[in-house]
């Protein structure tokens, strides 16, 4: 089965540093416009590269940049195509359903997925679009940097080996939990 993020490590990641935050910067933009790649994963493995807070900070820019590229790119080709009103109407009616209604919405999909295509939403919904860019630099920044912290920690007081391990294991739970979140979050609303 093809893995987007193997091929992309596959064509970049064998070029140092500058190989690996190109990787993680096109897992990023791809999440962000065009299907989920499990970023969170990528960047993990990356840090793995260099475990040292200063790479730390940018795989943490890079895919703020990524993210943010990803979903204004979104935005745009959304506001330029014609998007058929039956779409509209159950993106609007979804959002109405959810108990946040406006940017915010994109912070707790940080912590519980609940819709994919951020810059179409955003669109669709007629959020503000400088708003929406800030609510995902600051996602980034919450989750990522927790990510971030913890493998530095792991790192520092492990070996490699198992440092790697106990990140990977702690990023799949962070996966899990967002998942368990999303479906008790929506299930509430659906009875509320």
């Amino acid at each position: 089965m093809f893995n987007i993020g193997d091929w992309i490590y596959g064509l970049f990641g064998s070029n140092g540093e500058l190989g690996i935050l190109l990787c993680v910067f096109l897992i990023f933009f791809i999440d962000a416009l065009v299907f989920p790649t499990l970023p969170e994963l990528f960047f993990v493995l990356s840090f793995r590269h260099r475990p040292e807070m200063s790479f730390g900070l940018e795989l943490l820019a890079v895919a703020i940049i990524a993210e943010i590229l990803g979903v204004a790119l979104l935005y745009f080709i959304v506001g330029h195509v014609k998007i058929p009103k039956r779409i509209e109407k159950v993106v609007n009616k979804y959002i109405g359903f959810l108990v946040l209604g406006d940017e915010r919405l994109i912070l707790l999909n940080r912590i519980a997925p609940m819709f994919p295509f951020c810059g179409a939403f955003i669109k669709i919904a007629g959020w503000d679009i400088k708003k929406s860019l800030l609510y995902v630099v600051i996602g980034c920044v919450a989750k990522y940097g927790v990510i971030l912290l913890v493998s530095d920690f792991f790192f520092g007081y492990f070996g490699t080996g198992e440092a790697t391990l106990f990140t990977v294991i702690f990023t799949f739970a962070i996966i899990a939990i967002s998942f368990i979140l999303s479906v008790v979050y929506k299930k509430k609303n659906a009875i509320g």
